[in-house]
């Protein structure tokens, strides 16, 4: 049967004012099914703005400049008693569970990856992460997020950012797994936008296939964008939230919701309550952790990679790292802020630009093309470049072991193992703290494998009234 879907006269004079009419080189050749999948992604995309972007970021190299006067930024230490910038923890958490009690607080999971880095077919979330029960990250975070619903007697919304790769396997997985036990109706999963993928050379869009451009999700500065194109935003205002807990869906050790770190950002002394962030202290100069900044009074991320390196070596009198605080991806965001920066262009963030391989085709020939060096540019935006649009932002640091076990790499740094390691250091940490015994080997480190659920505690002083074991028998794997 002859294809239908004739091309709309007005998309072509479109794409061809932007300079991009081989997108529709094979469209008369096309079934309606590639046809309309086709003009799809193209209605998805904002075409005006392709001419800007190949100026800006493909004929251009954006150069990053340093700020002028450039400071480590100040931040709250994890140490409230700490001789410099001491605070009222008592207070601050207080400030905190009065907004989670009240149902002013949501999560914000942003899981647009797929575990292809770690050998793994499938949402990053779905990744069995518990060190001991194999749990994956979305049931470790389900099970926080329920012991907080109990705790406050709200059900707490949870919003999960997808991407186009993993969306509908994502929601099949929640749905198989009866949603961990949280109400359906409480969870929220949208996708992402996409970027085009730019020829690095001519600045043409790239073609995945003659009906598919090339695409890539536009980084997890898009949640901005997401969060309002969605409806969750008017959807939070419709159950009175407020206030959201950001963080990113590979670090399992997570605390989804911190009451002193929603306290210390909510308190109108310190912070406007618009975007505040958790760092922890870089353990070594060279590691790969982007590091809060202040420039002109503004709280700022700057990536490792564009900080010159002599700076990331520069040592305190009492041999500290003087640009010390760095970034975990964990931050609390006001509803309101969030809903400025989506709907005002004045706050647009911007992009940021990655030479990247991008597998393609030519779009002459139909032929693909597997390039073997970068051959695309992918643009992305951070959601860190919103902070310094704050009227005022706070910094919080927080324990590595008691919140920052990502998954990222297969093996080594950032892997299942050293997620594990940490997992079994922080329960081991906890343990002790009530009295109970756990076996060190002879570097002092636990000789065990241990995983503390959040059914049984969120928090070390939640497992002085939980039945546990007097001591962890040497060698074990125990889920407590």
């Amino acid at each position: 049967m002859p294809a239908t879907i004739a091309l709309p006269a007005e998309l072509v004079a479109r794409i061809d004012r932007v300079g991009q009419s081989h997108i529709l080189a094979a469209y008369d050749r096309l079934t309606d099914a590639e046809r309309a999948s086709l003009l799809a992604q193209l209605q998805s995309l904002n075409l005006e703005e392709i001419p800007s972007l190949i100026e800006s970021y493909v004929r251009h190299k954006p150069s990053f400049t340093l700020p002028a006067g450039l400071q480590p930024a100040p931040y709250f230490p994890n140490n409230p008693a700490a001789s410099q910038r001491s605070w009222d923890q008592a207070g601050a958490r207080a400030r905190g569970l009065e907004l989670i009690n009240s149902g002013k607080v949501a999560c914000f999971t942003v899981a647009g990856g797929q575990g292809t880095r770690l050998g793994y077919d499938g949402p990053k979330g779905c990744y069995p992460a518990g060190g001991v029960s194999r749990k994956p990250l979305f049931q470790l975070f389900a099970e926080q997020i329920a012991a907080w619903s109990r705790r406050s007697g709200h059900v707490i919304p949870w919003y999960i950012m997808t991407s186009p790769l993993n969306h509908d396997a994502t929601v099949a997985f929640f749905t198989r797994h009866n949603f961990f036990g949280l109400p359906a109706e409480s969870i929220m999963c949208f996708q992402q936008g996409v970027m085009p993928s730019f020829d690095m050379t001519t600045g043409r869009v790239l073609m995945s296939s003659p009906s598919e451009i090339a695409t890539n999700p536009d980084g997890h500065g898009g949640s901005i964008a997401a969060l309002h194109k969605s409806g969750a935003i008017t959807d939070m205002k419709r159950r009175g939230i407020t206030t959201l807990s950001y963080f990113q869906v590979d670090n399992a050790t997570v605390r989804v919701i911190d009451p002193a770190f929603i306290g210390l950002h909510s308190s109108p002394a310190d912070s406007s309550a618009e975007m505040s962030s958790k760092m922890i202290p870089k353990a070594y100069p060279e590691e790969k952790l982007g590091l809060f900044c202040s420039s002109g009074g503004r709280i700022e991320v700057i990536e490792y990679s564009d900080l010159p390196m002599e700076l990331q070596r520069e040592r305190m009198p009492d041999g500290s790292l003087r640009f010390l605080a760095g970034s975990i991806a964990v931050h609390v965001m006001g509803v309101a802020f969030v809903e400025r920066l989506a709907t005002d262009p004045a706050f647009s963030l911007p992009f940021h630009r990655a030479e990247k391989k991008v597998p393609c085709i030519d779009p002459a020939t139909g032929a693909r093309i597997d390039p073997a060096a970068p051959n695309g540019i992918k643009l992305e935006r951070f959601v860190f470049d919103a902070l310094p649009l704050c009227r005022a932002s706070i910094v919080y640091e927080t324990d590595r072991i008691e919140e920052f076990a990502p998954i990222k790499n297969a093996s080594g740094v950032d892997s299942p193992e050293s997620c594990t390691k940490l997992q079994t250091l922080r329960a081991a940490r906890w343990l002790r703290s009530v009295g109970i015994d756990v076996p060190l080997n002879d570097a002092g480190e636990p000789d065990c494998t241990i995983e503390i659920s959040a059914s049984t505690a969120l928090e070390p002083s939640d497992l002085s009234s939980a039945r546990l074991p007097r001591t962890v028998p040497r060698g074990s794997s125990l889920v407590l």
